[in-house]
């Protein structure tokens, strides 16, 4: 599990050891001792994401980042929550001003521009005790994102924003689990964890969640239309 401290709108997730892989700013697949969770301001628009996350994490006190996973959020640590069950914990921020919806009866459109999303964010940090190898680890994430978008549709409608993240931890010298689907435990304590994360944190903002992507400060809809082919041979798309 991970150990927390909360400074200035910095939390930190500390797990010594984990191996980590990482949807957000500068992620990928790394070992560290910790990853944080940063409260960005509405208008957060820093010049270098990287010289504004190293003089946070210097003004909060705590060490230099190195390859500790960050997550970048417009939302209060006050509402951080986490959650804990068999060997996984799960440490959730939501917000929902900037919805993404997916209608299912899409009446035609166009590919949004390229722009950096607004920091509404539902971030997700999931941690287990359990050692996974690379495609359990891969898996997680998957598990986690599908179980926030189930709590978020049952919750607000929408399946996410526009900026979600996850992140997922392992402990290398922990009891090996061969698999993280929906099935195993390390999967179904994920999906368990999330969902009273996400709920939690939802729970404490004052804020309501907007109705539709129209009402919200931020959002987008995902109307338009992909082409649909039978694979046939020598068919390259």
């Amino acid at each position: 599990m991970f150990e927390t401290t909360l400074r200035d709108g910095v939390l930190e997730l500390a797990a010594p050891g984990a191996r980590w892989l990482s949807t957000g700013w500068n992620g990928g697949d790394t070992r560290a001792d910790r990853a944080y969770s940063i409260t960005v301001p509405d208008d957060w628009a820093p010049d270098s994401t990287h010289a504004y996350v190293t003089d946070r994490l210097a003004a909060a006190g705590f060490p230099p980042r190195d390859d500790a996973p960050v997550l970048l959020t417009g939302v209060a640590q006050e509402h951080a929550r986490i959650a804990r069950c068999g060997s996984v914990a799960v440490a959730a921020t939501a917000g929902l001003s900037n919805p993404a919806a997916l209608p299912m009866d899409p009446d035609g459109g166009t590919l949004p521009d390229a722009k950096r999303a607004p920091p509404g964010t539902v971030n997700l940090v999931a941690a287990t005790t359990r050692a996974l190898d690379d495609a359990a680890l891969s898996n997680l994430i998957a598990v986690a994102a599908e179980a926030k978008a189930a709590t978020l549709l049952a919750t607000a409608g929408f399946p996410g924003t526009t900026s979600d993240a996850v992140v997922v931890a392992c402990d290398p010298g922990g009891e090996t689990a061969p698999y993280s689907g929906s099935a195993t435990p390390v999967g179904a304590a994920t999906r368990a964890c999330v969902r009273e994360a996400v709920r939690a944190s939802l729970d404490s903002r004052d804020a309501a969640s907007p109705d539709s992507v129209e009402s919200a400060a931020h959002g987008t809809t995902t109307d338009v239309q992909a082409a649909v082919f039978r694979p046939s041979p020598g068919w390259n798309g």
